[in-house]
């Protein structure tokens, strides 16, 4: 919304600032934490006052976790609001790109809503019909994907990128938008995975999010993408912007949801995030590299995965519980271990994953 003061420009002034879209990324991220700050307090005391009991726990699960019972969720609402709020200010509002992954967060940030909110008011662990959530979500992923594919230059449309092989490409023409939507689904359900103890998700999202940020930036510059011998997406150094609000948003939520936890992201917010790192990638092409750099939610999906198969077809367990944090958990780690260590392997990733770009 901001970018038009860049029109007021004659050349060395203030507004000339509002071109650039690193001062806007920075700006977009003073924002959101800003709001985080100011009203995350109040935000909280809102959600402890409506919910009463706050997130239920589940019966089945670690004993660590019944002293979190009467933390509110939905947290997520404050990330979001940051997030949205920042974006639209400092973003380039003509830029389609921009406008599929916000499209996409709050669409993945309505069925996570209308999950917590059935969680919290039937006070039980199931919320949302699974399938309905599913279905949503494959409707959703459709729809961005078909949308990119419009956006896409023409030598990119329906085209799948290969990190590491220069100009390496694979045509999926029509089918993309089914691979599109794997990839979005996907993210969606992985980090909402992930999040199961306090700050285990919000740091590694905010971790892959400033990686496909850089990529994004990248991949939007010719000169860049020329040198690197990457692929040119025109216009996706918009969501840089996006991605700073995002960080701003999370530190901002972080900052209490730091153990022990005032507040739940919920699945408002980890559907959305995850969601939105699927369109990320998916508009930048970059989709085999999110794999790498959100492995941790990978290896989070693939231990459910890994354990509701074998217990179906054997009675017995891979992990102690999945998904693989509580199995940890279930093992004698302490829960800030498991959740410092996990961050630690996030950065890893995202660093193999950056690495990708110059690795040709």
């Amino acid at each position: 919304m901001l970018y038009w003061l860049s029109g007021l420009s004659e050349g060395g002034d203030l507004f000339n600032l509002f071109r650039y879209i690193t001062f806007r990324a920075g700006a977009a991220f003073f924002t959101a934490l800003l709001f985080g700050f100011i009203f995350g307090k109040p935000l909280i005391n809102f959600l402890r006052r409506v919910q009463k009991k706050g997130q239920p726990i589940r019966d089945d699960g670690p004993e660590g976790h019944f002293v979190k019972a009467g933390t509110p969720t939905m947290g997520g609402l404050l990330i979001l609001s940051a997030l949205f709020t920042s974006t639209l200010l400092w973003a380039r509002l003509d830029n389609g790109y921009v406008w599929i992954v916000l499209l996409v967060t709050l669409a993945y940030a309505l069925i996570g809503f209308a999950d917590d909110y059935a969680k919290v008011t039937k006070q039980h662990h199931a919320g949302l019909s699974g399938r309905v959530r599913l279905g949503l979500g494959v409707l959703i992923g459709l729809a961005a994907s078909i949308a990119a594919m419009y956006l896409h230059p023409a030598g990119l449309t329906g085209q799948v990128a290969m990190p590491v092989f220069k100009d390496a490409l694979f045509n999926l023409a029509w089918f993309f938008p089914v691979f599109g939507m794997l990839v979005i689904v996907g993210s969606a359900n992985a980090v909402n995975l992930t999040d199961g103890l306090d700050g285990l998700a919000i740091m590694p999202v905010m971790i892959a999010a400033g990686t496909l940020g850089v990529i994004a930036y990248t991949v939007g510059r010719v000169d860049f993408t020329n040198y690197l011998g990457v692929h040119h997406v025109p216009g996706t150094g918009e969501i840089l912007i996006f991605v700073s609000a995002l960080i701003g948003g999370g530190l901002g939520f972080l900052w209490y949801n730091a153990p022990p936890a005032a507040v739940f992201m919920g699945d408002t917010g980890s559907l959305a995030l995850g969601g939105a790192l699927g369109a990320i990638a998916v508009v930048t092409k970059h989709e085999i590299v999110l794999a790498i750099v959100g492995g941790l939610f990978v290896v989070e999906a693939l231990s459910v995965i890994i354990q509701v198969l074998y217990f179906k077809r054997t009675g017995k367990r891979v992990f102690l519980m999945a998904p693989i944090h509580h199995h940890f958990e279930k093992k004698g780690w302490a829960e800030p271990q498991i959740v410092i260590r996990f961050w630690i392997i996030s950065l890893v990733l995202a660093l193999i994953g950056l690495a990708t770009l110059k690795l040709r």
